[in-house]
């Protein structure tokens, strides 16, 4: 058997890779409006980018029984790509350039809200399935259960952390839901409609 890499490398690192890509992204659009002198498009992304993510609902709704129709792991992957696509159009529209207080809140809670959907979705399910193939592989060499245990130490720290996301996810998407509408409600107040 090959020396298996450890679970930081294996998958924590893709993780923290796909959310940079999610930030690249970000600056990349972001660099495009600017070089396009279409800076103003930001603004109204903000629309389109908290449709998607509702839009990403089906799935948390399915999976709770408040809709009875649809393939869940289809309703998985489309919430995935949506909340990521709204996620990207939200952070484009908040660029750097909002000074509310209010918008700076709700861009953090739906930045925590991406960490802990993404360490449900990459995290967790991969570091179950490494440390099980780890414990089968050691026990396959014929290595003793406190062996495999004092081996397996670390990454099975990891693993029970990483566990804690779903403490985490719903009461951030809470939050996150309840600032984005405060500061819709708030731009709708204070447009200046005239």
């Amino acid at each position: 058997m090959g020396v298996r890499p450890k679970l930081l490398q294996r998958e924590v690192l893709p993780f923290f890779l796909r959310l940079a890509a999610l930030l690249v992204a970000t600056l990349l659009v972001d660099a495009a409006l600017h070089l396009l002198d279409a800076v103003w498009i930001g603004r109204y992304l903000g629309i389109p980018g908290v449709l998607l993510i509702l839009g990403s609902f089906g799935h948390s709704l399915r999976k709770r029984g408040v809709i009875q129709g649809g393939n869940p792991v289809l309703l998985l992957r489309l919430h995935e790509w949506l909340a990521w696509a709204g996620s990207l159009l939200i952070l484009v529209h908040a660029g750097i350039h909002f000074n509310a207080v209010l918008a700076w809140l709700a861009v953090g809670a739906m930045l925590v809200n991406i960490l802990s959907g993404l360490t449900g979705k990459y995290l967790l399910r991969r570091a179950q399935t490494w440390l099980k193939a780890a414990r089968a592989d050691l026990k396959a060499e014929g290595v003793s259960d406190a062996e495999i245990k004092t081996r397996l130490h670390h990454d099975s720290l990891t693993v029970d952390v990483v566990k804690q996301w779903r403490k985490i996810h719903l009461p951030i998407s809470l939050a996150f839901a309840v600032l984005a509408l405060a500061h819709v409600i708030a731009i709708l107040v204070l447009w200046g409609w005239k």
